[in-house]
Formats: structure tokens, C-alpha cells, sequence
């Protein structure tokens, strides 16, 4: 009876360690089956579309010898199979073909123009956040109020208005009209020579540089696109935080803390948006990482350097390699924040643990 008891608690131990290694297991198996199906999806949308790869390199008025020669290289004549095969090998190379437009490697074009949209997103989803999070939770205090109201049709407008639309007016209204914020681009032509970009970050550059002028200049240009972005991502964030929180002030601990005479601001703020912020964070993750895939239109209405506007171009250029490069990095990029936010729910809920 002792022996047994004495190995009851061992046996509670490796039970645990096999749950956990079983739990990692799975979702090893989740990630990698995403990132597989991500990678077809990608590769049968560059076989299907009707633009050949091939006379896009070598041009419409080749000779037919030179179009297979190329074909035969690219492994464009192997069965589908082993061009998935090569494609998967290239990938995870890191190899994503070289760029028709810019006769680049189109790795290294991403890595150019990629910080310009994390950027942008970074500072779209910070105006979100700021702005999403009180309005939400003033909402949820005030349900049915006015405030309330306009709230959710604030929230509405940012859902339902096309953004190209809102960055168009905004462009008339800001920039051309009254003047207040510079017009497309990331930095002024003047800057271009002066400027040296560091990280990428124009913000972080300028700063480290101690380039106040130029920190001034990029902040200009920047405020327009990111506000529309947080604006998108405002009406999203106070949605969810709205509905967070009225969950939240139904529970009964709020009955118990206002039975207790804490205050009305200690009880929203203190308590339930502290258990409301819990869910929250994948909220706001998912948000940036809608902002990372979804700024191909406010890029191209900005002329933001960025990757949408790479894809964009380089789509309208028969770049299929490019296009494809840069559409797996932005699926990767949002996996990986799917990923993240669902780790830092799980530390920062204890009761995720077990499950």
C-alpha cells in the first residue's frame, strides 16, 4: 500500500509530461498542415492563373527553341508533383525565384520593402488600440445609451466604407485642400540623399539618426495612412471590446464588488477589463496581422512602399514570382502571429493550461 502510494505521484508526473508533450505534438502537426496547405494554395494559384511565366521572362516575341529552353530550366515541363516538390525545396531556401520587374532576388525585394508595411500596420494598430480599447469599454458601461450608439456606428462606418474610398477624401480633404499632412509616399525627395535608413523603420531610423527634420517629415506622411488603418482597426478592436465587457459586468464577482462599496471606476477598470484584456490580446494580434495582409489598397492609394504596393505592381507587370513570394511571407507572417496570440493566451489565462 505504501509503495504504491509512494509511486502514485510519479505516475501523476508522467501522465502530465505526456499531456503536454502530446499538446505540443498537436499543434506542431496544426502549424506545419497550415503552413503545407498555405504553400499548395500558393503554388496551384501560380499554375492555374492565365499568365505564363515563361514569355513573361523571355517576352511574347521569342523564338518557340528559347520559350522551351527557359520552360525546361524553370522545370515548368515536369509533372505537377515534382514542380510542388521543387517549389517546397525553394521555399524553405528561401529561394522565391528571381523578380521580372526589378531583376532582383525576390527575397531581397521583400526584405526591402517589407519594414515600410510592418511600419505602417505597427502604427495603425497602436492608434486602434488606444482608441478602440476606451470607446469599447465606454460602450459596454453605457449600453443603450448614445454614447453607445455612436459608438457602434462609428464602428459600422469604419466596417462597411471601403478604404481606398476613405483614403482617397482623405488625400483631397488633408493633404490637397488644407495642407495639414504631406501627400504619397514615406519621405520627402529631399530627405532621399540625407536620410539613411538603418533598420527600415523610417520612425526608428530618423531617431536613432537624431534626424528631427526628417522624423518630422516622415511622421507626416505617415498619419494619414495609419489613422485610416486604425480607423479600420478602431471599429474592430471596440466591437470585441464592447462585447468582452459586457460579458465581463454580468458576472458575479462584479455583483460581489459593488456589494463590497468599491468604486465604479476600481470595478470597469480594476476588474473587468483586467479579465476582459485577456482575450483582447488575440483581438489586437489579429487586428496587426489584418493590417499587414489588408494594406495593399491604402498602400497603393499612398504610394507606400511597401509590400502591397510590391505586389500590387507586380502583379500588374505578370510577376508571378514576386507575387507569390510575397504572398507567402504575408500568410507565414500571419500565422505566426495566430500563433503568438494564442501563446500569450495561454499564459496569460492559467485556466488554458489544462486544456
Amino acid at each position: 500500500m505504501n509503495t504504491a502510494a509512494r509511486h502514485k505521484p510519479a505516475r501523476r508526473a508522467n501522465r502530465r509530461a505526456f499531456e503536454r508533450l502530446k499538446s505540443v505534438a498537436g499543434f506542431l502537426v496544426v502549424v506545419a498542415t497550415t503552413y503545407l496547405g498555405l504553400l499548395a494554395v500558393t503554388f496551384f494559384i501560380g499554375r492555374v492563373v492565365p499568365i505564363d511565366p515563361v514569355l513573361a521572362i523571355v517576352g511574347d516575341r521569342a523564338p518557340a527553341h528559347v520559350v522551351e529552353r527557359v520552360r525546361q530550366e524553370m522545370g515548368f515541363d515536369l509533372p505537377y508533383y515534382q514542380q510542388f516538390w521543387l517549389y517546397l525545396k525553394g521555399v524553405f531556401q528561401g529561394d522565391f525565384g528571381t523578380s521580372v520587374l526589378t531583376t532582383n532576388p525576390v527575397m531581397t525585394d521583400i526584405r526591402r520593402v517589407f519594414p515600410a508595411t510592418m511600419e505602417l500596420a505597427t502604427v495603425g494598430t497602436i492608434f486602434g488600440a488606444l482608441l478602440g480599447i476606451p470607446l469599447g469599454v465606454l460602450a459596454a458601461v453605457r449600453r443603450g445609451s448614445i454614447v453607445d450608439q455612436v459608438v457602434r456606428i462609428v464602428g459600422l462606418v469604419g466596417y462597411s466604407v471601403p478604404i481606398f474610398w476613405l483614403g482617397l477624401l482623405a488625400l483631397l480633404v488633408f493633404y490637397a485642400r488644407l495642407g495639414w499632412v504631406s501627400g504619397p509616399g514615406r519621405i520627402d525627395v529631399v530627405f532621399e540623399y540625407t536620410f539613411t535608413p538603418i533598420t527600415g523603420f523610417f520612425l526608428l531610423d530618423a531617431i536613432i539618426n537624431r534626424d528631427w527634420a526628417a522624423f518630422r517629415d516622415i511622421v507626416s506622411h505617415i498619419i494619414l495612412p495609419a489613422s485610416l488603418l486604425g480607423y479600420f482597426s478602431m471599429a474592430y478592436i471596440s466591437r470585441m471590446t464592447r462585447s468582452f465587457m459586457l460579458n465581463e459586468l454580468g458576472q458575479e464577482y462584479i455583483v460581489a464588488a459593488r456589494a463590497k462599496g468599491l468604486s465604479e471606476t476600481r470595478i470597469i477598470w480594476g476588474h473587468a477589463l483586467r479579465n476582459a484584456a485577456v482575450p483582447l490580446v488575440t483581438v489586437i494580434a489579429l487586428s496587426y496581422a489584418g493590417l499587414l495582409e489588408g494594406s495593399v489598397l491604402t498602400e497603393t492609394v499612398f504610394a507606400w512602399p511597401g509590400l502591397g504596393l510590391y505586389i500590387t505592381n507586380s502583379l500588374q507587370n505578370a510577376d508571378m514570382n514576386a507575387v507569390l513570394g510575397g504572398t507567402i511571407v504575408i500568410g507565414s507572417v500571419f500565422i505566426a502571429i495566430n500563433l503568438l496570440s494564442d501563446v500569450l493566451y495561454r499564459m496569460l489565462d492559467p485556466r488554458t493550461r489544462t486544456r
